[in-house]
């Protein structure tokens, strides 16, 4: 009840503002406060009893470092992740996401992002025993579990979508059923696609509706209608219900296009940051150790927003991806150029108390690069660069370019969109494996350590996304498969090589010497609390050379040299001489620092 009478200063505002001109307001959520009650009633003990064990922030130490996987490309199932865990552990993973494993359309499915039932595992992965069983071995091993929420859409053969073709005008309204074809037309004059080449328009005709349904993303899925007080509702009661099987964070999936307008990008509108602040207002009464992850993949002036209140008040999202640190470190690579990941990084907002930056080098989407359009035209205190040459830098079209990548949804050599490929491909290790190249492989070996240096060192929770711990490259097999050929992201997602990963520790390959350099990187992460994600950060380029200084509080420097030759750096200071020792070669630093191509250095003040 406490807990109640203090989030309700933010849940019950949020609600009016978003619902109380609808006559259905009052009944809709008179209902919902009684299931709200019956799962807070529900709750677990060993649940119950972490939230009360949980304070503020609980993620902010060095030690926190995540992990992601799809379910079946890592274990099959859940039942086989669970078999997994005691890798993950001594890897030192503490938060694992995992990517859809609820139930799923039947046929295409976006990678399981077109969600049949938010109450039950897909059958394909396990039940939903099996996920209470896999969230208390987690805890058992101090892991956190974060599954995927799938806010905006619905799989269009969600029982609602069902009943909606099946004529019920109450399920209609939980979506954007539009019959005026005009209308769609004024709606689509402002409105971006995300897939303009393989699922071109905002919306599709379905018959059964007489009209068309709204889908941003591709036909099957459904945008719901968050205007509808019965949304919020279903979709918040169905979040508690999976986080009283132990899911201890959502990773809230496209959370800028929750709310529509006409005239608007229907992106990053004030109703969506209304429906995060009452989501979390609701975690927060009934499952408190419970986070919200805001998964807004936007340029750097919309992202703080999604902490809430403009970036200063965490009253929406405790976490939020770093979409734009992550699109600029791969630019800054392929330009040779630390001053485009130090402009973004300079720039990057310290979030607020109890939240942080989810840092990433992959995951399962493309690489966005219009979230770095800004920086592109040359504002944010750095010069202008060529996002298209990037795009095609990664597609391996440019002369120069070690990378194994391709263009996604691309519309030409001069409309970047994004670029597919795991981290190794892109970095070109797989290449100069491929051709013998024992010098080109010691660079791209380091391009790769590169970017998990500074992922691990910068201002926020580290994420590795499975498979770059193992140097694993593209995945060429789903151009074989019926219903993921035509989805270029799948060059990213390779299954799991048991295989290799088994043999890390008595291997001596790549793919060992990769396992055994992040592990230690990782470790060496838990043992400096200069490194929790909170810690302060600046950032600069040096004026003498190309490197990249990331400093963390007063004695910890994290060095990046993002260029092809040796760079050199002074580190001499009128207070401390050159008194710097290099915790990952274990030995005292001399200046001038001698930096190879592509180095990575942490030092700490002796």
């Amino acid at each position: 009840m406490l807990r109640f009478d203090h989030e309700e200063l933010a849940l019950m505002p949020s609600l009016r503002a978003l619902y109380a001109a609808d006559v259905r307001f009052v009944e809709v959520i008179g209902k919902w406060l009684i299931a709200l009650a019956q799962s807070i009633n529900a709750r677990p003990p060993a649940l119950r009893l972490l939230d009360e064990q949980r304070a503020s922030g609980w993620f902010d130490r060095s030690d926190m470092v995540g992990y992601c996987a799809y379910v079946d490309r890592f274990a099959g199932t859940l039942a086989g992740v669970e078999r997994r865990v005691g890798y993950l552990r001594d890897l030192g993973v503490r938060y694992l996401h995992l990517l859809p494993f609820l139930r799923t359309r039947s046929g295409d499915n976006d990678g399981g992002f077109a969600v049949r039932d938010y109450g039950e595992v897909d059958p394909a992965l396990g039940s939903n025993t099996d996920l209470a069983s896999l969230t208390a071995v987690l805890r058992a091993q101090g892991i956190s579990l974060c599954a995927d929420f799938v806010l905006n859409h619905t799989a269009d053969d969600h029982a609602w979508a069902l009943a909606a073709k099946s004529g019920s005008v109450t399920h209609q309204d939980y979506y954007h059923r539009i019959a005026d074809a005009g209308l769609v037309a004024r709606y689509e004059a402002t409105l971006p696609e995300v897939f303009p080449m393989s699922a071109p328009g905002n919306f599709t005709r379905v018959d059964a509706l007489d009209g068309w349904v709204w889908t941003t993303f591709y036909p099957y899925q459904w945008d719901l209608n968050w205007s509808n007080p019965k949304v919020f509702a279903e979709m918040s009661l169905a979040m508690l219900r999976l986080a009283n099987l132990g899911v201890e964070v959502f990773r809230i999936d496209s959370a800028a296009y929750l709310w529509k307008r006409l005239g608007t990008a229907c992106t990053n509108l004030p109703e969506c940051h209304l429906v995060l602040r009452a989501l979390r207002a609701v975690a927060a009464i009934a499952a408190p150790g419970v986070l919200l992850k805001a998964e807004a993949i936007m340029p750097m002036r919309e992202l703080p927003r999604y902490f809430g209140s403009g970036g200063r008040g965490g009253e929406e999202c405790h976490l939020a991806y770093h979409s734009s640190l992550m699109a600029a470190t791969w630019a800054g690579l392929a330009t040779q150029r630390a001053d485009i990941v130090a402009s973004v990084l300079t720039r990057s907002p310290r979030p607020p108390s109890g939240c942080a930056w989810i840092n990433y080098v992959r995951c399962h989407d493309d690489i966005g690069w219009q979230v770095l359009a800004h920086e592109a035209a040359g504002h944010g205190g750095c010069a202008p660069f060529d996002l298209d040459w990037v795009a095609r830098f990664y597609a391996g079209e440019v002369a120069g370019s070690y990378a194994q990548g391709e263009a996604f949804q691309s519309q030409g050599l001069e409309h970047a969109h994004g670029s597919n490929g795991m981290a190794a491909s892109l970095v070109g290790l797989h290449r100069a494996i491929a051709s013998g190249d024992a010098e080109q492989q010691q660079l791209a070996r380091r391009r790769l350590l590169l970017l998990y240096g500074l992922c691990l060192s910068g201002a926020g929770v580290p994420l590795l996304y499975m498979g770059d711990e193992l140097a694993l490259g593209n995945d060429e097999s789903f151009r074989l498969h019926p219903q993921r050929r035509l989805e270029g992201r799948w060059l990213h997602r390779p299954a799991m090589d048991w295989v290799l990963a088994d043999a890390v520790d008595a291997g001596d390959g790549i793919a060992a010497a990769t396992h055994a350099t992040l592990r230690r990187w990782i470790g060496l992460r838990a043992a400096h609390p200069e490194l929790a994600p909170s810690a302060p950060l600046r950032a600069w380029t040096d004026p003498g050379s190309a490197v990249l200084v990331v400093a963390r509080g007063e004695n910890f420097l994290a060095l990046f040299n993002f260029t092809d030759h040796v760079q050199t750096l002074d580190l001499r200071t009128p207070d401390h001489g050159d008194a710097w020792f290099d915790v990952l070669a274990g030995c005292r630093c001399l200046s001038p620092l001698r930096i190879e191509p592509y180095g990575t250095h942490w030092l700490v003040r002796q």
